[in-house]
């Protein structure tokens, strides 16, 4: 058992190597700065975020989503995002039209022209997530996606995206994607509440 927790240990540090030459490469720098662009101006236009993922991407999801409404630097102003993570919703979508409608369903209820939809995949090729984006486009909204491996489905749909690829295993695609999310809700805070009263919101510019 040791010799295989040593064998893991190295193989996950040189994949958390990898991750980090993807997040700081040129592709990887212009994704994170368009990505906290677009989520500053949607909540600029006082609209909202709307998050969606299955299983770990789920939960990166919900955690993305209560950075913005909480906080993550500093005390500021609540920002309106919401993850679809409901399980009611989601049995009750599930079992009255499927799986693949139960992000679908919540991009409809709640989601408005102007409004930002966050596409968590680390395949691009969950049917429910593409629905969602879909749904989302027709709604008006701008999309935004982080994808991992060729980028599946989804690839070239949205509107922003970030394909992490080179890993096998979705593990170390999520653990890239939080780094992202990570900085590019620090820049939104910045973008936002630098030299303004923290619990001001934030105006049009």
């Amino acid at each position: 058992m040791q010799r295989n927790i040593k064998t893991t240990l190295q193989s996950a540090s040189q994949d958390v190597l990898r991750a980090a030459r993807a997040i700081s490469a040129p592709d990887g720098q212009v994704f994170i700065e368009s990505a906290a662009l677009l989520i500053a101006d949607c909540y600029r236009r006082k609209n909202k975020v709307l998050i969606a993922g299955n299983g770990g991407s789920l939960c990166d999801a919900m955690h993305f989503a209560e950075e913005l409404t909480g906080q993550f630097r500093k005390p500021r102003a609540a920002l309106p995002a919401i993850a679809f993570s409901d399980p009611a919703m989601m049995s009750c979508i599930g079992n009255d039209f499927g799986f693949e409608e139960v992000f679908s369903r919540g991009v409809d209820a709640f989601g408005h022209e102007g409004d930002l939809f966050i596409a968590l995949t680390t395949s691009g090729n969950s049917l429910n997530i593409v629905r969602a984006a879909e749904a989302a486009k027709k709604k008006g909204m701008q999309t935004i996606a982080f994808l991992g491996k060729t980028g599946g489905t989804l690839k070239g749909f949205c509107d922003l995206e970030w394909i992490v690829s080179g890993f096998p295993f979705s593990d170390r695609v999520q653990e890239a994607h939080m780094a992202a999310i990570h900085v590019i809700i620090e820049l939104v805070e910045q973008e936002l509440f630098s030299g303004v009263s923290p619990y001001v919101q934030p105006a049009a510019r």
